[in-house]
């Protein structure tokens, strides 16, 4: 265990007992001809009783000081009337530093309005042992110790605050930066599928053609080339950040609804005719919902083009007040049920779970299979 963490723990018991063994000994050994207070008389053992019990309440109270520091002050101020009436009391020193650490403690662990009645209390304090003094250089003397206790206690609790605001916001970081890399992660996932499969299609349609229309075979080739090299670079990007470091680590520009006709050309290219419908005014999206709608679309676009067999895909892409709705649907055969281990529609699901939206997916009453999601504007996380 670190020194730090033992005194947390064990640091308010050890200087209320400190103070409580100083104060008895000074109680019980001070010299009355020799006061700090105005005392003429010797102290009878009864006097030093009393004095002995009130400062011990006081004193040993100091272990709850962050925990009740209003319970402690006025314990303090207690003991300070209580010492206009018992001179022994008076003459010790230790009281006083009691009173001080009382003053800083509510100072620095209260907050709201027992903070207002903690610097109310203290006010109380200044004026209970000001109307002791005729002096005013003591009554500002007094002033000066007790409010500075109190003033360094509030500075002491707005640096403990700071720190922990800070140690707040870089773990918030952290947890952004894990969170970045499992995305990527994901994108990385989606982008190897979605090329291997396009790949995949293309040879095997290219090799069919190749005697037969070498031409057509050529374009597929081409098809090929141009979707390893996009998706080779867009994963260049992907694993470019997760190779820096956790403080260089930022988000990139990501791919987007803007960037959906692109996607369409691929896959039409790829051999499955693919239609586009916009309905509702285009709007900027938060940039997760953009992204996870074109992951989305890509990820249904994919299964079509494995399990759909000969088929016309359509994308709707619906622009409403609170929430997009799409809709990826094909006149295929097949059950559009994603790769072969199953990540496919399990991915959809798990992006628009993030957001707080709804995803249905099924054959069509019409023949073929259809995606459909909906994905609120303000759920982003």
């Amino acid at each position: 265990m670190d020194l730090g963490r033992l005194i947390r723990i064990y640091g308010d018991w050890a200087l209320a007992l400190g103070l409580a063994a100083l104060f008895q000994l000074e109680v019980w050994t001070v010299d009355p001809s020799h006061p700090p207070g105005d005392v003429g008389t010797a102290f009878s053992s009864g006097e030093r009783a009393v004095a002995a019990a009130g400062g011990l309440v006081l004193t040993l109270s100091l272990a709850w000081r962050r925990r009740a520091p209003l319970v402690v002050l006025a314990v303090a101020i207690v003991t300070t009337l209580l010492a206009n009436l018992v001179s022994a009391l008076d003459a010790a020193a230790t009281p006083a530093i009691a009173l001080v650490v009382a003053v800083y403690s509510v100072g620095a662990h209260t907050t709201g309005l027992r903070a207002s009645i903690g610097a109310l209390g203290v006010a109380g304090v200044i004026g209970v042992i000001a109307a002791q003094q005729f002096s005013l250089t003591d009554v500002l003397f007094i002033a000066m110790i007790v409010g500075g206790a109190w003033l360094a206690g509030r500075a002491m609790r707005y640096r403990r605050e700071r720190e922990r605001v800070l140690e707040r916001e870089k773990a918030d970081a952290e947890e952004a930066m894990a969170e970045e890399r499992t995305r990527i992660a994901r994108e990385l996932h989606d982008v190897v599928a979605h090329a291997i499969s396009v790949i995949v299609l293309q040879a095997r349609g290219g090799r069919k053609l190749l005697d037969a229309e070498p031409e057509e075979a050529r374009q597929a080739l081409d098809a090929i080339e141009r979707t390893a090299a996009q998706a080779l670079a867009e994963m260049r990007r992907l694993l470019g950040l997760l190779r820096e470091s956790d403080e260089q680590l930022a988000l990139a520009p990501q791919p987007s609804l803007a960037r959906l006709g692109d996607l369409v050309g691929q896959v039409r290219e790829a051999g499955l005719p693919v239609e586009i419908a916009v309905e509702g005014e285009p709007r900027e999206l938060p940039p997760g919902v953009d992204l996870s709608a074109y992951r989305i679309v890509q990820e249904a676009l994919t299964n079509a083009l494995k399990h759909a067999g000969p088929a016309t895909a359509r994308v709707t892409v619906r622009y409403g007040d609170g929430e997009l709705d799409l809709e990826i649907s094909d006149d295929g055969v097949g059950t559009g049920n994603g790769g072969g281990v199953g990540q496919g529609l399990a991915g959809i699901r798990e992006r628009v779970a993030v957001f707080g939206g709804d995803v249905e997916t099924g054959q069509r009453p019409e023949g073929g299979y259809a995606v459909r999601v909906r994905l609120p504007y303000a759920s982003e996380r």
